[in-house]
């Protein structure tokens, strides 16, 4: 960590030059701030988006070496492609993509819409990728992990009535434990690669006036012009985790208000998020339902 984590931004981002990063979710929000600032300390970023078109748009304004490759989280089918045309080394993936509080809706595999974008796509992506992956993983959870409980019986929403918030709750507290899980996996492989976890505070985005809910929305954007911080600083925790010395497992989020803006520092997690043996279940769970292992 460095010497004075509590105040550093993305200025303080070291050279990439060299080394190739994967940021999911790349064209718009906190995705293409991370993609700029990365791009811009001489990473060559591949923005894997599900509209390439936006992708293409997000990388022409990003100052730098940039790639758009196509990735939808919601089909397994794409995901898979994505991971077997893959070649070559990654030093960083940022499984940075979302949906939030969104309708009822299902993957093309019939997932819940959040738990299958935000949790079952990455869990699938980064253990295909694994094997190319030469220095860490950093996946993007949310407080929202907070008021977050992991039903293994209806994982999917299929028995219980709908409940947006609780289903996004559920989705950000997946990725949590994705993340440690990952991480005592790959201590106990003897691999050198890490799984970080990190969320972005209050950031203004357009994940809160997308929800398609009118009130949802304009909560939203109140909530985004009011209290929220920038997608820009928004990032510093990934990027904080993404290039800095921190211990394997160690989860970042801003340092001020309770968590909802600041500059990147260790952030606190539920004791639900640092229970290990929960945290196998869901992923035995996400093994089966996904058809993907540890390490592909």
């Amino acid at each position: 960590m460095t010497n004075n984590a509590m105040a550093w931004t993305s200025g303080d981002l070291p050279s990439f030059t060299g080394r190739t990063v994967v940021v999911t979710g790349a064209n718009s929000g906190l995705g293409l701030a991370e993609a700029t600032q990365l791009a811009r300390v001489g990473a060559k970023v591949v923005l894997a988006v599900r509209d390439t078109a936006k992708g293409e748009k997000a990388a022409a304004s990003i100052d730098g070496d940039t790639e758009v490759r196509r990735l939808d989280l919601a089909d397994l089918a794409s995901i898979r492609t994505f991971a077997d045309e893959w070649t070559g080394d990654i030093a960083v993936l940022a499984n940075n993509a979302g949906v939030m509080n969104v309708p009822e809706a299902r993957t093309a595999d019939g997932f819940e819409m959040q738990i299958g974008t935000n949790h079952l796509g990455h869990f699938a992506l980064t253990n295909l990728l694994l094997p190319h992956i030469t220095d860490r993983v950093v996946t993007m959870s949310s407080m929202m992990h907070r008021g977050g409980r992991i039903d293994l019986a209806d994982l999917n929403w299929e028995h219980r009535s709908y409940n947006r918030v609780a289903a996004y709750g559920q989705s950000k507290l997946a990725n949590l434990m994705f993340s440690l899980e990952l991480q005592r996996r790959l201590a106990a492989a003897g691999s050198t690669v890490r799984s970080l976890a990190a969320h972005p505070g209050y950031a203004s985005t357009n994940l809160q006036t997308r929800t398609g809910n009118p009130v949802f929305d304009l909560g939203g954007r109140i909530g985004n012009k009011v209290i929220a911080q920038s997608a820009e600083a928004g990032a510093w925790p990934m990027l904080f985790a993404a290039s800095q010395d921190v211990p394997g497992g160690s989860y970042v989020g801003p340092d001020k208000l309770n968590e909802t803006r600041g500059h990147p520092a260790l952030a606190g997690r539920t004791a639900r998020a640092s229970d290990l043996t929960m945290c196998a279940k869901l992923w035995d769970l996400s093994e089966e339902l996904t058809g993907v292992s540890f390490g592909g």
